[in-house]
Protein backbone atom coordinates (compact mmCIF):
# COMPACT_ATOMS: atom_id res chain seq x y z
CA UNK A 1 0.00 0.00 0.00
CA UNK A 2 2.87 2.22 0.34
CA UNK A 3 2.86 3.00 -3.36
CA UNK A 4 -0.24 4.77 -3.03
CA UNK A 5 0.99 8.29 -1.75
CA UNK A 6 -1.68 10.15 0.75
CA UNK A 7 -3.98 7.66 0.42
CA UNK A 8 -6.27 6.22 2.92
CA UNK A 9 -6.67 2.15 2.06
CA UNK A 10 -8.08 1.32 5.20
CA UNK A 11 -11.74 -0.39 4.55
CA UNK A 12 -14.44 -2.46 6.20
CA UNK A 13 -16.07 -5.55 4.47
CA UNK A 14 -18.98 -7.09 4.38
CA UNK A 15 -19.43 -9.81 4.80
CA UNK A 16 -16.08 -10.51 7.13
CA UNK A 17 -13.27 -12.28 5.25
CA UNK A 18 -13.83 -15.06 7.06
CA UNK A 19 -17.47 -16.18 5.86
CA UNK A 20 -19.05 -15.87 2.76
CA UNK A 21 -22.69 -13.84 2.55
CA UNK A 22 -24.01 -13.27 -1.26
CA UNK A 23 -27.02 -11.31 -0.13
CA UNK A 24 -23.96 -9.60 2.11
CA UNK A 25 -24.76 -6.26 -0.09
CA UNK A 26 -27.66 -5.61 2.11
CA UNK A 27 -26.01 -4.93 5.44
CA UNK A 28 -23.24 -2.97 3.56
CA UNK A 29 -25.68 -0.64 1.71
CA UNK A 30 -27.83 0.26 5.10
CA UNK A 31 -24.09 2.12 5.84
CA UNK A 32 -24.57 4.60 3.18
CA UNK A 33 -26.38 7.42 2.64
CA UNK A 34 -28.57 8.79 -0.05
CA UNK A 35 -26.36 10.45 -2.80
CA UNK A 36 -22.99 8.28 -1.95
CA UNK A 37 -21.12 5.82 -4.57
CA UNK A 38 -21.87 2.36 -5.15
CA UNK A 39 -19.44 0.79 -7.36
CA UNK A 40 -20.75 -2.72 -8.42
CA UNK A 41 -17.53 -5.44 -10.03
CA UNK A 42 -19.33 -8.73 -9.51
CA UNK A 43 -20.80 -11.63 -11.39
CA UNK A 44 -23.28 -10.38 -14.34
CA UNK A 45 -26.21 -12.37 -12.62
CA UNK A 46 -26.12 -10.38 -9.68
CA UNK A 47 -25.76 -7.15 -11.18
CA UNK A 48 -29.65 -6.48 -11.32
CA UNK A 49 -30.48 -7.13 -7.65
CA UNK A 50 -27.56 -5.31 -6.26
CA UNK A 51 -27.87 -2.39 -8.58
CA UNK A 52 -32.01 -2.40 -7.97
CA UNK A 53 -31.21 -2.39 -4.11
CA UNK A 54 -28.55 0.67 -4.23
CA UNK A 55 -30.87 2.74 -6.18
CA UNK A 56 -33.34 2.12 -4.02
CA UNK A 57 -31.53 3.81 -0.80
CA UNK A 58 -30.28 6.57 -2.98
CA UNK A 59 -27.12 5.82 -4.39
CA UNK A 60 -25.77 6.65 -7.51
CA UNK A 61 -24.22 3.02 -9.37
CA UNK A 62 -21.53 2.47 -11.32
CA UNK A 63 -21.91 -1.10 -12.75
CA UNK A 64 -19.33 -2.78 -14.58
CA UNK A 65 -20.44 -4.00 -18.07
CA UNK A 66 -22.48 -5.56 -19.02
CA UNK A 67 -24.82 -3.11 -16.69
CA UNK A 68 -27.89 -6.32 -16.63
CA UNK A 69 -28.10 -9.47 -18.98
CA UNK A 70 -32.21 -8.63 -19.99
CA UNK A 71 -33.65 -5.82 -21.88
CA UNK A 72 -36.39 -5.76 -19.10
CA UNK A 73 -34.04 -5.57 -16.30
CA UNK A 74 -32.57 -2.67 -17.94
CA UNK A 75 -35.58 -1.05 -18.64
CA UNK A 76 -36.71 -1.58 -14.92
CA UNK A 77 -33.56 0.29 -14.03
CA UNK A 78 -34.30 3.07 -15.61
CA UNK A 79 -37.45 3.45 -14.28
CA UNK A 80 -35.83 3.32 -11.05
CA UNK A 81 -33.30 5.82 -11.67
CA UNK A 82 -35.47 8.33 -13.16
CA UNK A 83 -37.90 8.16 -9.97
CA UNK A 84 -34.96 8.20 -7.27
CA UNK A 85 -33.20 11.06 -9.61
CA UNK A 86 -29.73 8.87 -9.24
CA UNK A 87 -27.22 8.82 -11.68
CA UNK A 88 -26.39 4.74 -13.04
CA UNK A 89 -23.95 4.32 -15.34
CA UNK A 90 -21.70 1.81 -16.84
CA UNK A 91 -18.66 1.11 -17.03
CA UNK A 92 -17.32 0.59 -19.91
CA UNK A 93 -13.18 2.19 -20.19
CA UNK A 94 -13.09 1.87 -23.71
CA UNK A 95 -14.95 5.21 -24.46
CA UNK A 96 -11.55 7.02 -22.94
CA UNK A 97 -8.95 4.97 -24.83
CA UNK A 98 -7.84 7.75 -26.98
CA UNK A 99 -8.03 5.73 -30.18
CA UNK A 100 -11.23 4.48 -30.05
CA UNK A 101 -12.90 7.77 -28.87
CA UNK A 102 -10.73 8.83 -31.74
CA UNK A 103 -12.41 6.71 -34.11
CA UNK A 104 -15.84 7.14 -32.77
CA UNK A 105 -15.42 10.62 -33.60
CA UNK A 106 -14.50 10.62 -37.31
CA UNK A 107 -17.17 7.82 -37.72
CA UNK A 108 -19.95 10.48 -36.30
CA UNK A 109 -18.56 12.97 -38.76
CA UNK A 110 -20.57 11.73 -41.62
CA UNK A 111 -18.22 14.24 -44.02
CA UNK A 112 -15.20 11.85 -42.82
CA UNK A 113 -16.31 8.34 -42.92
CA UNK A 114 -19.70 8.55 -44.57
CA UNK A 115 -22.92 5.78 -43.90
CA UNK A 116 -22.61 2.81 -41.52
CA UNK A 117 -21.61 -0.62 -43.79
CA UNK A 118 -19.71 -2.52 -41.99
CA UNK A 119 -17.45 -3.09 -38.44
CA UNK A 120 -16.20 -6.34 -37.38
CA UNK A 121 -14.54 -6.59 -33.90
CA UNK A 122 -12.78 -9.27 -32.01
CA UNK A 123 -11.49 -9.71 -28.09
CA UNK A 124 -10.23 -12.68 -27.18
CA UNK A 125 -8.14 -13.54 -23.79
CA UNK A 126 -6.16 -16.36 -22.51
CA UNK A 127 -7.78 -20.38 -21.97
CA UNK A 128 -6.71 -20.07 -18.05
CA UNK A 129 -9.54 -17.67 -17.76
CA UNK A 130 -11.49 -20.11 -17.86
CA UNK A 131 -10.36 -21.74 -14.50
CA UNK A 132 -10.86 -17.97 -12.92
CA UNK A 133 -13.98 -18.22 -13.92
CA UNK A 134 -15.16 -21.36 -13.55
CA UNK A 135 -17.51 -21.02 -10.70
CA UNK A 136 -19.90 -19.19 -13.32
CA UNK A 137 -18.42 -19.34 -17.00
CA UNK A 138 -21.31 -21.15 -19.28
CA UNK A 139 -23.66 -21.40 -15.81
CA UNK A 140 -24.98 -18.11 -15.26
CA UNK A 141 -23.14 -15.90 -17.94
CA UNK A 142 -20.66 -15.75 -21.32
CA UNK A 143 -18.13 -14.87 -23.24
CA UNK A 144 -20.11 -13.08 -25.18
CA UNK A 145 -21.58 -10.94 -22.15
CA UNK A 146 -17.74 -10.93 -20.75
CA UNK A 147 -16.18 -9.42 -23.56
CA UNK A 148 -17.97 -8.75 -26.60
CA UNK A 149 -19.86 -6.22 -24.50
CA UNK A 150 -17.22 -3.61 -25.14
CA UNK A 151 -17.48 -3.20 -29.05
CA UNK A 152 -21.12 -3.81 -28.67
CA UNK A 153 -21.14 -0.05 -26.42
CA UNK A 154 -18.38 1.36 -28.73
CA UNK A 155 -21.30 0.68 -31.23
CA UNK A 156 -23.92 2.23 -29.74
CA UNK A 157 -22.14 5.09 -28.43
CA UNK A 158 -20.80 5.70 -32.22
CA UNK A 159 -23.63 5.11 -33.56
CA UNK A 160 -26.23 7.23 -31.70
CA UNK A 161 -28.53 8.89 -33.56
CA UNK A 162 -27.26 7.17 -36.77
CA UNK A 163 -28.13 3.83 -36.62
CA UNK A 164 -30.31 1.27 -34.42
CA UNK A 165 -29.97 -2.58 -34.14
CA UNK A 166 -32.50 -4.15 -35.61
CA UNK A 167 -32.01 -8.01 -36.22
CA UNK A 168 -29.43 -10.78 -34.28
CA UNK A 169 -27.76 -13.71 -34.74
CA UNK A 170 -25.19 -16.22 -32.26
CA UNK A 171 -22.96 -18.73 -33.74
CA UNK A 172 -20.52 -20.38 -31.52
CA UNK A 173 -17.47 -22.90 -31.06
CA UNK A 174 -16.98 -25.32 -28.33
CA UNK A 175 -14.74 -27.69 -27.40
CA UNK A 176 -12.17 -26.13 -25.37
CA UNK A 177 -14.62 -25.65 -22.50
CA UNK A 178 -16.35 -28.54 -22.03
CA UNK A 179 -13.12 -30.81 -21.94
CA UNK A 180 -12.67 -29.15 -19.04
CA UNK A 181 -15.98 -29.93 -17.42
CA UNK A 182 -17.13 -26.11 -18.05
CA UNK A 183 -20.76 -25.81 -19.85
CA UNK A 184 -19.82 -23.27 -21.71
CA UNK A 185 -19.23 -21.87 -25.56
CA UNK A 186 -15.24 -21.13 -26.62
CA UNK A 187 -16.27 -18.59 -28.94
CA UNK A 188 -19.39 -16.39 -29.35
CA UNK A 189 -19.50 -14.46 -32.72
CA UNK A 190 -22.69 -12.04 -32.91
CA UNK A 191 -23.85 -10.25 -36.46
CA UNK A 192 -25.69 -8.25 -36.04
CA UNK A 193 -28.09 -6.28 -38.82
CA UNK A 194 -27.97 -2.06 -37.73
CA UNK A 195 -30.47 0.14 -39.70
CA UNK A 196 -30.05 3.66 -40.66
CA UNK A 197 -32.42 5.97 -39.24
CA UNK A 198 -32.63 8.68 -41.58
CA UNK A 199 -33.42 6.22 -44.34
CA UNK A 200 -34.25 2.87 -42.97
CA UNK A 201 -33.83 0.95 -46.46
CA UNK A 202 -29.94 1.49 -45.27
CA UNK A 203 -28.20 -1.28 -43.57
CA UNK A 204 -25.09 -1.65 -42.15
CA UNK A 205 -23.66 -4.78 -40.55
CA UNK A 206 -21.42 -5.76 -37.45
CA UNK A 207 -20.10 -8.93 -36.38
CA UNK A 208 -18.54 -9.00 -32.91
CA UNK A 209 -16.95 -12.28 -32.00
CA UNK A 210 -15.34 -12.63 -28.38
CA UNK A 211 -13.14 -15.74 -26.95
CA UNK A 212 -11.54 -16.88 -24.04
CA UNK A 213 -9.54 -20.08 -25.31
CA UNK A 214 -7.04 -17.78 -26.95
CA UNK A 215 -3.34 -19.09 -26.63
CA UNK A 216 -0.76 -16.89 -24.18
CA UNK A 217 0.30 -14.48 -26.36
CA UNK A 218 2.41 -11.26 -25.87
CA UNK A 219 -0.87 -9.75 -24.45
CA UNK A 220 -3.31 -10.47 -21.75
CA UNK A 221 -6.12 -9.42 -24.32
CA UNK A 222 -6.23 -9.04 -28.03
CA UNK A 223 -8.44 -6.27 -28.76
CA UNK A 224 -9.22 -4.95 -32.14
CA UNK A 225 -11.90 -3.75 -34.90
CA UNK A 226 -12.33 -2.53 -38.80
CA UNK A 227 -14.95 -0.13 -38.91
CA UNK A 228 -16.13 0.97 -43.21
CA UNK A 229 -18.08 3.98 -44.03
CA UNK A 230 -18.98 4.77 -47.16
CA UNK A 231 -16.33 7.13 -47.41
CA UNK A 232 -13.59 5.93 -45.53
CA UNK A 233 -12.27 3.12 -42.82
CA UNK A 234 -10.68 2.67 -39.22
CA UNK A 235 -8.89 -0.02 -38.34
CA UNK A 236 -7.79 0.19 -34.56
CA UNK A 237 -5.50 -2.94 -32.79
CA UNK A 238 -5.48 -1.89 -29.06
CA UNK A 239 -3.12 -4.74 -28.35
CA UNK A 240 0.15 -3.50 -30.64
CA UNK A 241 0.86 0.51 -30.40
CA UNK A 242 4.29 0.09 -31.13
CA UNK A 243 5.73 -0.62 -28.07
CA UNK A 244 7.13 -3.73 -26.72
CA UNK A 245 9.14 -5.01 -23.71
CA UNK A 246 11.26 -8.16 -23.75
CA UNK A 247 12.86 -9.52 -20.19
CA UNK A 248 14.83 -12.84 -19.81
CA UNK A 249 12.24 -13.00 -16.70
CA UNK A 250 8.87 -12.45 -18.35
CA UNK A 251 9.81 -12.66 -21.86
CA UNK A 252 8.21 -10.31 -25.01
CA UNK A 253 4.90 -8.24 -24.64
CA UNK A 254 2.89 -5.48 -25.81
CA UNK A 255 1.86 -3.30 -22.67
CA UNK A 256 -0.75 -0.58 -22.71
CA UNK A 257 0.32 1.92 -20.28
CA UNK A 258 -2.79 3.78 -22.24
CA UNK A 259 -5.31 1.42 -20.12
CA UNK A 260 -3.24 1.66 -17.12
CA UNK A 261 0.69 2.35 -16.12
CA UNK A 262 1.26 -0.28 -13.72
CA UNK A 263 5.13 0.74 -13.81
CA UNK A 264 5.52 3.07 -11.00
CA UNK A 265 6.99 6.42 -10.44
CA UNK A 266 9.57 6.73 -7.81
CA UNK A 267 8.38 4.18 -6.16
CA UNK A 268 4.45 5.67 -6.21
CA UNK A 269 1.09 5.02 -8.75
CA UNK A 270 1.20 6.91 -11.49
CA UNK A 271 -1.41 5.61 -13.35
CA UNK A 272 -3.73 8.43 -12.32
CA UNK A 273 -4.08 9.40 -15.94
CA UNK A 274 -4.72 6.00 -17.71
CA UNK A 275 -8.08 5.52 -19.69
CA UNK A 276 -8.46 2.56 -17.07
CA UNK A 277 -8.86 5.18 -13.56
CA UNK A 278 -10.39 7.76 -15.92
CA UNK A 279 -13.43 6.04 -16.43
CA UNK A 280 -14.12 5.82 -12.54
CA UNK A 281 -12.80 9.27 -12.13
CA UNK A 282 -15.36 11.12 -14.18
CA UNK A 283 -18.38 9.44 -12.77
CA UNK A 284 -17.42 10.12 -9.39
CA UNK A 285 -17.16 14.17 -10.68
CA UNK A 286 -20.41 13.79 -11.91
CA UNK A 287 -21.91 12.54 -8.73
CA UNK A 288 -19.96 15.61 -6.94
CA UNK A 289 -21.52 17.60 -9.56
CA UNK A 290 -25.20 16.39 -8.81
CA UNK A 291 -24.81 16.52 -5.23
CA UNK A 292 -23.07 19.90 -5.41
CA UNK A 293 -26.30 20.97 -7.58
CA UNK A 294 -24.30 22.07 -10.59
CA UNK A 295 -25.68 18.87 -12.68
CA UNK A 296 -28.62 16.88 -13.09
CA UNK A 297 -28.43 12.93 -13.41
CA UNK A 298 -30.03 13.27 -16.98
CA UNK A 299 -27.07 16.13 -18.21
CA UNK A 300 -25.42 13.19 -18.64
CA UNK A 301 -26.99 11.08 -21.19
CA UNK A 302 -25.44 13.29 -23.87
CA UNK A 303 -22.66 10.74 -24.17
CA UNK A 304 -20.64 11.72 -21.93
CA UNK A 305 -21.27 9.06 -19.74
CA UNK A 306 -22.40 5.16 -20.63
CA UNK A 307 -25.83 5.37 -18.27
CA UNK A 308 -28.43 3.79 -17.94
CA UNK A 309 -31.02 5.37 -20.36
CA UNK A 310 -28.08 5.45 -23.35
CA UNK A 311 -27.13 1.40 -23.21
CA UNK A 312 -30.96 -0.08 -23.93
CA UNK A 313 -29.41 -1.00 -27.07
CA UNK A 314 -26.11 -3.11 -26.06
CA UNK A 315 -28.41 -4.93 -23.64
CA UNK A 316 -30.85 -5.95 -26.57
CA UNK A 317 -27.94 -6.97 -28.80
CA UNK A 318 -26.06 -9.36 -25.88
CA UNK A 319 -29.68 -10.69 -24.88
CA UNK A 320 -30.95 -11.10 -28.36
CA UNK A 321 -27.07 -13.24 -29.30
CA UNK A 322 -28.23 -15.82 -25.84
CA UNK A 323 -31.77 -16.04 -27.38
CA UNK A 324 -30.37 -17.14 -30.83
CA UNK A 325 -27.67 -19.44 -29.66
CA UNK A 326 -30.12 -21.31 -27.32
CA UNK A 327 -32.62 -21.29 -29.61
CA UNK A 328 -30.02 -23.11 -32.49
CA UNK A 329 -28.90 -19.55 -34.20
CA UNK A 330 -32.27 -18.51 -34.95
CA UNK A 331 -32.38 -14.60 -35.89
CA UNK A 332 -34.03 -12.17 -33.48
CA UNK A 333 -35.32 -9.64 -34.25
CA UNK A 334 -35.27 -6.36 -31.76
CA UNK A 335 -39.03 -4.51 -31.58
CA UNK A 336 -39.19 -0.85 -30.96
CA UNK A 337 -42.53 1.14 -30.50
CA UNK A 338 -41.74 3.09 -33.95
CA UNK A 339 -39.41 3.37 -37.02
CA UNK A 340 -38.26 6.35 -35.77
CA UNK A 341 -37.76 5.32 -32.13
CA UNK A 342 -33.74 4.55 -30.52
CA UNK A 343 -35.28 2.75 -27.47
CA UNK A 344 -36.09 -1.07 -27.81
CA UNK A 345 -38.86 -2.54 -25.95
CA UNK A 346 -38.77 -6.45 -26.65
CA UNK A 347 -37.45 -9.30 -28.48
CA UNK A 348 -38.44 -11.52 -30.57
CA UNK A 349 -37.63 -14.54 -32.89
CA UNK A 350 -37.28 -13.70 -36.58
CA UNK A 351 -40.29 -15.02 -38.51
CA UNK A 352 -38.93 -16.26 -41.92
CA UNK A 353 -41.46 -16.52 -45.32
CA UNK A 354 -41.19 -18.52 -48.17
CA UNK A 355 -40.94 -16.24 -51.78
CA UNK A 356 -45.18 -17.51 -51.73
CA UNK A 357 -45.51 -15.07 -48.73
CA UNK A 358 -45.92 -17.98 -46.62
CA UNK A 359 -45.22 -17.99 -43.16
CA UNK A 360 -41.91 -20.68 -43.26
CA UNK A 361 -41.66 -20.26 -39.57
CA UNK A 362 -41.21 -24.03 -39.01
CA UNK A 363 -42.50 -25.13 -35.05
CA UNK A 364 -39.32 -27.25 -34.67
CA UNK A 365 -36.66 -24.17 -34.75
CA UNK A 366 -35.33 -24.61 -31.48
CA UNK A 367 -37.40 -27.05 -29.98
CA UNK A 368 -34.19 -29.22 -29.21
CA UNK A 369 -33.20 -29.07 -26.22
CA UNK A 370 -30.73 -26.45 -25.21
CA UNK A 371 -28.80 -25.02 -22.41
CA UNK A 372 -29.99 -21.78 -21.17
CA UNK A 373 -29.05 -19.34 -18.69
CA UNK A 374 -30.97 -18.64 -15.84
CA UNK A 375 -31.03 -14.77 -15.92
Amino acid sequence: GTVYKDMELDCETWPADDRVDPKAYITAIQTFQAGDVAIIFTPDDTHYDICQACVKQGLHVLVTKPIVQTLQHHRDLVQAATQQKVLVSMEVHKRWDPFYADARDRAQNHAVLGDFQYLYAYMSQPKHQLETFRAWAGKSSDISYYLNSHHIDWSEWTLAGLCKPVRVTGTASTGVAHSKDIPAEDSITLTVQWQHLKDPSKLGCAVYTSSWVAPKSDVHSQQRFFYMGSKGEVHVDQAHRGYTVATDADGFASPNPLFMKYTPTAGQFAGQGSYGVKSFELFIDACVAIQSGRAQPQDYNDGSLATVHTTLQGTAILEAGRKSLDQDGRPMDIVYDSVESEEPVGIVPHVFHSSSGENDDDADVGSKKKRRLSH
